[in-house]
This record gives C-alpha cells, sequence and structure tokens, in this order.
C-alpha cells in the first residue's frame, strides 16, 4: 500500500477548471441547473451540518470526495468546488483516488489533473484487484466484492483525515436503477439515500448528486473535456441486472418522456398506509374511530 498526499492549503483555480468549458447559453444554463439541483439536495437533506462553535475555534466539516476519474466523479466534485467558490458549501474538500492495481491504470492522469486545480487530495494505492480476481469467479462480475472492499478503505481514509463524510458520485438513474434491482430481483422496495450513516456510527456517506440526472451529468463532462478513465480496465463490466434496468428505464422514457423525473418524485412521496409492510405502518391496532388516512382515490 502506498500513500500520495497532497493537502498543503491553497486556492482551487476554478479559471483552469472551466478553461475548455463553451462559452455558450446552454451551457451556463446546465451549469447552473445541477449546481442547483446539488444544492436543493445538500439543503433538503442536511448534508452540511452547522458550524461546531467552541470557545477558541470555527470548525468547518471536511468531505472526502471519491474521484474515480469517471464523468460522474468529475462532475461531482466540479459542482461542489463551484458552489464553493460561490460561498454555498461551507466545507472543506479532500479529493481522494483509490488506485486498485487494475491492469493499465494511468496513474498520472488524476494527480495532474488536480494539481493543476489547486486542489487538495490523496492517492491510494492498494492492490484489491488481485483480491477480487482470485475470489470472484469466472464470468462473474467484480463490481459488488470490489466495491465492498473499496468502501472499507474509503471509511479507513476518512478517518485518518478526519472527514466527517465520504462523498459519493451517484445520481438520479443510479437510484432508480437500484430501486428497480431491489423490487424485481430482491423483493424489497429500497434505493440509495442521498444521506447515510456507516455501520460504525462515525461517518456520513452523502450523495449530493441524488437531484442530477445522469444525462445533464454526460452532457456537463462532455463539455468540461474532463480526463475521462475507463471504469473496465478490470475487465469487468456492470451487472446484467443494472443493464437490464436502465435499458428498462429507458424504454419507458423513450415512450413517456419524464417518466424518471416523476419515478424520482415517488422516493420522495411515500404512503406507509398505501404499502403492505407492517413495521412502518400500524395496521394491526388500525381501529374504527381513530382518525383516517386520506384514500387518495385508491380503488377498493
Amino acid at each position: 500500500m502506498t500513500t500520495t498526499l497532497k493537502t498543503t492549503p491553497y486556492k482551487t483555480d476554478l479559471t483552469h477548471l472551466f478553461k475548455q468549458a463553451p462559452d455558450s447559453v446552454n451551457f451556463r444554463k446546465l451549469r447552473k441547473r445541477l449546481a442547483r439541483q446539488t444544492q436543493q439536495i445538500i439543503d433538503d437533506y442536511r448534508l452540511v451540518s452547522r458550524y461546531e462553535i467552541s470557545a477558541r475555534q470555527q470548525k468547518k466539516p471536511k468531505w472526502l470526495i471519491c474521484l474515480s476519474g469517471g464523468k460522474d466523479s468529475y462532475s461531482l466534485l466540479a459542482i461542489l468546488l463551484d458552489l464553493q467558490w460561490q460561498g454555498a458549501l461551507p466545507v472543506d474538500l479532500l479529493a481522494c483516488n483509490l488506485d486498485q492495481g487494475q491492469p493499465g491504470f494511468p496513474k498520472h492522469i488524476l494527480p495532474d489533473w488536480l494539481e493543476g486545480l489547486g486542489v487538495p487530495y490523496r492517492i491510494e494505492t492498494q492492490d484489491t484487484y488481485s483480491i477480487v480476481t482470485e475470489k470472484v469467479p469466472e464470468n462473474k462480475t467484480f463490481c459488488a466484492l470490489c466495491s465492498r472492499l473499496r468502501r472499507g478503505i474509503l471509511y479507513r481514509i476518512a478517518r485518518e483525515e478526519n472527514c466527517d463524510a465520504v462523498i459519493l458520485g451517484h445520481h438520479r438513474d443510479d437510484a432508480l436503477e437500484t430501486f428497480m434491482m431491489n423490487m424485481l430481483h430482491g423483493g424489497r422496495l429500497a434505493a440509495m439515500p442521498p444521506k447515510l450513516l456507516n455501520d460504525a456510527g462515525d461517518i456520513f456517506v452523502h450523495r449530493p448528486l441524488m437531484g442530477c440526472a445522469e444525462s445533464d451529468l454526460q452532457k456537463y463532462a462532455d463539455a468540461m473535456k474532463f480526463p475521462i478513465i475507463p471504469c473496465n480496465l478490470c475487465g469487468s463490466q456492470d451487472g446484467l441486472q443494472r443493464q437490464a434496468m436502465k435499458q428498462m428505464l429507458d424504454d419507458w422514457e423513450r415512450k413517456k418522456p419524464g417518466t424518471r423525473q416523476i419515478m424520482a418524485r415517488a422516493l420522495t412521496n411515500i404512503r406507509p398506509s398505501h404499502l403492505h409492510d407492517t413495521r412502518i405502518f400500524d395496521f394491526l391496532n388500525l381501529a374504527q374511530g381513530q382518525p383516517g388516512v386520506i384514500d387518495d382515490g385508491v380503488p377498493f
């Protein structure tokens, strides 16, 4: 295991960040929309706690921004830097990349890009690739085991760097695909939460891009000309189930534009009394004479 750490405080160069972005009305609208949607998630789920005031110091929260080299994580860091520059995000940011020993991984790309921006960062090199290829049967995707190993390492790094939260680049479409997989293959209603506390209870996991559409993030990444690192260097692809869910959602979106946004809204508008789970609604003690629930036109 090796670690490269660059934490000397210096000012992030947003001019460098946006130097390749188009000077167009469409891009400015896209940039503003993504920043607004991200800020909305931060506010709605209180991802930023109030400053901890003591008699001697004022302490900002510190976030560990997980940077894989894909479009989503580049966009995540860029949008958060944009909000920070605007004074809307009072946190310290530490970018972090985990080099997992995948063959052909271009080690220079992320450090060079981060150095150009003036962003504090940590590069952690740990060969989880060998572990995954040894444990996972041939022709099976590596993603599940790889994700578990990566999560444990990132929690450790967050503790070592005194970070309050690990920040991930999952977006709206990731949450919908996960919801569909859980419903159709897992027999449960669950998606990706914007805010989660780890099992140990000491680190938050935040997903500030939960309100952002993948199509917008793709346009943003293309416009910004991020130096994308391929996600299939390990030779594995996303599981077939997730690909099937993505295809299903694409088909629905083509037939009825706006379907994804309606489904995303449904995740924030749950009616426990109209589901079947006795753990979240007290059907057993429901009796006449008590206040009822609004029917909302649900047929008998």
